[in-house]
């Protein structure tokens, strides 16, 4: 047993990451935000717990973990809703749970949505980089992902906070994912035909935390602009940018900080976490 509160991986499908609400400020010196792609899971998680607003918490990509207790935490599940028990009994979603030393939290696949958030009752306490220590997938800043066998320790509680609810209600993911958008700086570059709302677009599997790529009718560029290259621009978190195979993505929280293909439209940032929670095969919108 460790000296300190902590949590051990035991067993994930896909690597385990530690994020808050990211590193702002830095895009002129290269650095992107980062933090929770689903800010609004997260920050869910840390009210209910009391936590700071600055607590990181564990972002679990499609479920499929299990992690053992060091001590006695006080925890809540946030975001994708999945199965999920402890020590054999099964817990709800969006819950504030006490866990004891050696208790054993196992999370089944969620039937919709992709992430789910792990917040612990004073924040995962590992070294913050640049002001943040959330995991940046793009630029490789912040800590490593987690992966079975890793532990990670659990920050000291805030004094004179205590949680107030003992639940708060499950956001179910839609279907499908439909996203409000403002026209972009470069949406005069595509023919008028070749709107993003003319289409129900397919999220791909080559989909990450840098951003949601969509399979569909390519959209085209309209004729004056075809064949031209743009010298990289400053983009943003819900930028939609359309690379040449007329395929667009939306950037997530690790995308980076400036590009070259034009971007036809910006998501609303409200929208950005539905986004976040589209998985591969899902069914994807854009209203604009």
């Amino acid at each position: 047993m460790t000296s300190r509160p902590a949590l051990e991986v035991v067993r994930c499908g896909l690597p385990v990451l530690v994020e808050d609400g990211g590193r702002p400020g830095l895009a002129a010196i290269g650095v992107g935000r980062s933090g929770a792609a689903d800010r609004s899971a997260w920050a869910l998680g840390q009210r209910l717990l009391a936590n700071t607003d600055d607590a990181a918490a564990l972002e679990i990509t499609y479920g499929t973990a299990e992690f053992v207790v060091h001590g006695a935490l006080t925890i809540a599940l946030t975001g994708a809703t999945v199965p999920a028990t402890v020590s054999g009994r099964q817990v709800p979603m969006a819950t504030v749970m006490v866990l004891g030393d050696g208790d054993r939290l196992a999370l089944g696949a969620p039937e919709t949505g992709l992430r789910t958030y792990l917040s612990v009752r004073g924040g995962i306490a590992v070294d913050a980089v640049l002001g943040s220590r959330s995991t940046d997938v793009l630029s490789g800043i912040g800590p490593a992902p987690l992966t079975a066998g890793d532990t990670v320790p659990v920050g000291t509680p805030p004094t004179g906070a205590f949680p107030v609810v003992d639940a708060a209600a499950p956001r179910r993911v839609p279907s499908p994912v439909r996203l409000r958008t403002t026209p972009g700086p470069r949406a005069d570059w595509f023919a008028k035909a070749a709107t993003l709302s003319t289409a129900t677009w397919t999220v791909s599997p080559d989909s990450n935390r840098v951003a949601v790529r969509l399979d569909g009718p390519p959209l085209e560029r309209a004729q004056e602009y075809a064949g031209r290259e743009l010298p990289s621009e400053g983009l943003v978190s819900g930028a939609v940018q359309v690379p040449a195979d007329g395929r667009p993505l939306v950037f997530l929280a690790d995308h980076p900080v400036t590009g070259g293909y034009p971007v036809i439209a910006v998501v609303r940032h409200t929208d950005l976490d539905l986004a976040a929670q589209a998985r591969p095969g899902d069914p994807l919108a854009f209203t604009p």
